[in-house]
């Protein structure tokens, strides 16, 4: 058993793992497959997000699967893969009771800075979780795929906000692992799907999750994609591409903020939200959408060997990490646990 841990900036130490007692309401699980995130990436790279600074050493990961190991007294049973949600909610605060735990004000987060203090994320041998988090799935689902269903939350519940349906022409700008799942999850519901991305081999993978066309940026004249979309969902975190969406926002149409934007100065062309008439909406982490990821990776409707980049074991973290960090990869990159098939 093992447990990985970040203890500054791009170091992360690898040690044995000791297991104590099982907390009241939690089941002991086995990892089986966790997934590199963007917020993992800023944690590893300046030891903060979104400004928010590790105050301790902690375990990053918040996307993973896990194959039950002692039920704890649950209705889950020994050997059961189960999908992790790591939203730990309060169920009785004013936003829980709208259904909407990802804005819960007491809500808690593994492997994040914003919960103090701080929970040990996914990126370990042993977990041990709320038995409430925990989504069993139906036999013969990849762990490789359900990994996926925290992150193409997500997705769906930017594409949401955005109000994005079938028939819409939508843009997604950034195809990085949450703009191919933001595609992926628009094709699925029947919107047409164009994909923009500075790197060519993204918008490449972006074909594979389902968009209809493909922009490398630098090779395409912006005049051209003006006015052309019902929604623009930003996945890339880049102001310049935030200025793109609102030009190329038809009027009256909708900007999805998906990307997590870091505190920065920057200049946004904010006059065209009033003489268009945009609606921007942010989008952070989801609610009901959790169980809806999990039913489309259970269905197999998505491609997601196709958007997957690479994969690592678990004692090598932090080289995934690093490979991450160093824009080497195009879709996810998978942990693998000891249990994984």
């Amino acid at each position: 058993m093992l447990q990985t841990k970040l203890t500054a900036a791009e170091t992360v130490d690898t040690a044995p793992q000791q297991a104590g007692p099982i907390p009241e309401g939690h089941v002991r699980l086995r990892l089986a497959v966790a997934s590199l995130c963007g917020t993992d990436l800023h944690y590893y790279a300046h030891f903060a997000n979104a400004g928010f600074r590790l105050q301790n050493p902690v375990t990053l990961g918040h996307e993973a699967c896990a194959y039950v190991t002692d039920p704890n007294g649950s209705d889950l049973r020994a050997g059961q893969l189960v999908a992790l949600n790591p939203i730990m909610n309060c169920g009785v605060c004013v936003a829980c009771q709208r259904g909407e735990e990802n804005l819960c004000t007491a809500k808690k987060f593994p492997g994040s800075a914003t919960t103090v203090p701080h929970l040990d994320g996914f990126f370990r041998e042993v977990i041990d979780h709320p038995a409430r988090c925990c989504r069993p799935v139906a036999d013969g689902v990849n762990p490789r795929h359900l990994t996926f269903a925290e992150p193409l939350a997500c997705a769906l519940h930017s594409l949401n906000k955005g109000g994005v349906s079938a028939g819409q022409q939508v843009l997604v700008t950034g195809c990085g692992p949450m703009g191919l799942l933001a595609i992926a999850g628009a094709a699925a519901r029947g919107a047409h799907v164009t994909a923009l991305d500075l790197r060519p081999g993204a918008v490449e993978v972006a074909w594979k999750a389902g968009a209809e066309t493909g922009f490398v940026v630098g090779q395409v004249d912006e005049a051209e994609l003006e006015k052309r979309f019902d929604v623009v969902v930003e996945a890339s975190g880049a102001i310049p591409a935030v200025n793109t969406a609102l030009k190329a926002v038809r009027p009256k149409g909708r900007v999805s903020i998906l990307s997590n934007i870091q505190p920065r100065d920057a200049q946004v062309m904010l006059h065209l939200v009033m003489l268009k008439e945009i609606e921007i909406t942010g989008s952070f982490q989801f609610n009901r959408e959790f169980e809806a990821a999990v039913q489309l990776v259970e269905s197999g409707a998505v491609d997601f060997d196709a958007l997957t980049a690479a994969s690592f074991p678990l004692a090598q973290a932090g080289d995934a990490l690093a490979l991450m960090a160093a824009g080497g990869a195009f879709g996810k990159i998978l942990l693998l646990g000891q249990a994984a098939p």
